[in-house]
């Protein structure tokens, strides 16, 4: 039986909703799996938490890279997924700059830098629990074609 909730939890506080976005994140089992909450959802940002546990650790005991770059890549879907059409990443690249470890909360915060046509580009920053950036991460957004 899996320690984690079956769902993303929503906290969103934010004036101006983001339904679509809401909509993908209430089936994104693996944002679910790895404990993920949504704080703010609005068109063209997105905030995400998630705490370490020891099943995200690497042989070193800090988090494993693919980890952090899931907490990224969920807040830059929230943010790029704005309308009633699917957008998805076309490519995203992630530089970490601190190790994570054990039992920290990490929130990445997702903001659109431009979308022109069917493209995107996003910028997300993760950060620890003291303010502390652990990582930068850039995504690339396609809208298909409904």
């Amino acid at each position: 039986m899996p320690d984690y909730l079956p769902y993303v939890q929503f906290m969103d506080t934010t004036d101006a909703p983001n339904p679509a976005a809401e909509a993908m994140i209430e089936r994104d089992r693996a944002s679910a799996a790895l404990g993920m909450t949504v704080h703010e959802s609005r068109p063209g940002h997105g905030v995400v938490s998630m705490r370490i546990r020891e099943d995200m650790l690497n042989g070193f005991d800090v988090v494993h890279g693919g980890i952090i770059f899931c907490v990224a890549d969920t807040a830059f879907a929230v943010a790029c997924n704005e309308g009633a059409e699917t957008t998805l990443a076309s490519g995203a690249e992630i530089s970490f700059l601190r190790p994570v470890r054990l039992g920290q909360t990490l929130t990445a915060t997702a903001e659109r830098r431009i979308r022109s046509g069917r493209t995107g580009l996003y910028d997300v920053r993760v950060t620890d629990e003291a303010g502390e950036v652990v990582a930068e991460f850039r995504g690339r957004s396609h809208t298909l074609r409904a």
